[in-house]
């Protein structure tokens, strides 16, 4: 298991500096990818994307390279782009204003006459990105894994207490019948001596048979139960599982709600209550699980 929270630096050398990656990672309910690159690196933007996506499941994180100093030499003059350029503003000066001079001058801002050693030597490049990036994934992952377990151990924790909770709920689920059964017992014996009315047994049978399937709780228990024993198994997993848990735990909400709607008894109430804040508790944390 590991945490959506995290931060990596990775750098390789390449010509005459050195490229670094940073990643920081924090939690989010998708994967969110964004990219920083200094401008002579900027068309590496969709293959640092990729790279990343190929890399990370879930989570926002923030990708920023670095460039000390200068990869693999000096820009070079694309001689042919240059000569083309010339030759057009000599052309043109021959038909606004014959015999004037065309200073080599004009040639420094038109755009893209040199050619960056980043362009000229782009499979180099990328591949020094992909290297920097893979040793800052392993430092990411590292933090990530640390605080996994941090997070799967108290996750472990309030899922024994919940199972705790749960088994009982399930022991004090017959005493809440027979103290039913004991009430209408005395309601009918008072109605006997005060009125004078005989409660017919079998009416009192039928009743508390009601009261038993209105306040069943079996099923819900048994659906508890299993959604706790998937989200053991998950807790155990090195694949990303928080999409799955947040499901869990949502199912695992939804059967203590029912479990509180359905029993009338304080104890079993309370101790609904207690399940409840467990689950949300481990739904606050599985918001951080990759």
């Amino acid at each position: 298991m590991r945490s959506m929270t995290g931060f990596g630096l990775g750098d390789v050398p390449i010509g005459g500096g050195k490229l670094g990656v940073e990643i920081r990672g924090v939690n989010h309910r998708f994967l969110d990818v964004r990219v920083r690159l200094p401008r002579e690196l900027a068309d590496l933007s969709g293959f640092v994307e990729q790279v990343a996506r190929e890399r990370l499941v879930r989570g926002r994180y923030e990708i920023a390279l670095r460039v000390e100093g200068t990869l693999l030499g000096a820009p070079v003059l694309d001689r042919e782009r240059a000569r083309a350029a010339f030759l057009a503003l000599s052309e043109l000066r021959d038909e606004l204003a014959p015999g004037s001079d065309v200073p080599l001058s004009l040639l420094s801002v038109i755009p893209d006459l040199f050619v960056s050693s980043v362009q000229r030597d782009a499979d180099i490049v990328r591949d020094a990105a992909r290297a920097a990036f893979e040793a800052a994934v392993v430092a990411l992952d590292a933090m990530r894994q640390h605080e996994g377990e941090s997070l799967r151990q108290d996750l472990s924790r309030r899922l024994a207490s919940v199972r705790t909770l749960a088994r009982g709920i399930e022991s004090r689920a017959p005493a809440v019948l027979d103290a039913h059964r004991r009430r209408l017992r005395e309601r009918a014996e008072r109605l006997r001596i005060s009125a004078e009315i005989d409660v017919d047994a079998s009416r009192l049978e039928q009743e508390l048979a009601i009261f038993a399937d209105r306040c069943d709780i079996t099923e819900e228990l048994t659906r508890l139960e299993s959604h706790c024993a998937q989200v053991a198994v998950l807790l155990g997993s090195s694949e990303a599982v928080g999409r799955r848990l947040d499901f869990l735990l949502q199912e695992m909400a939804r059967e203590a709600n029912t479990l509180g709607a359905k029993s009338p008894d304080a104890a079993i109430s309370h101790a609904v209550v207690e399940v409840k804040a467990e689950i949300e508790r481990m739904r606050e944390q599985v918001q951080n699980v990759e």
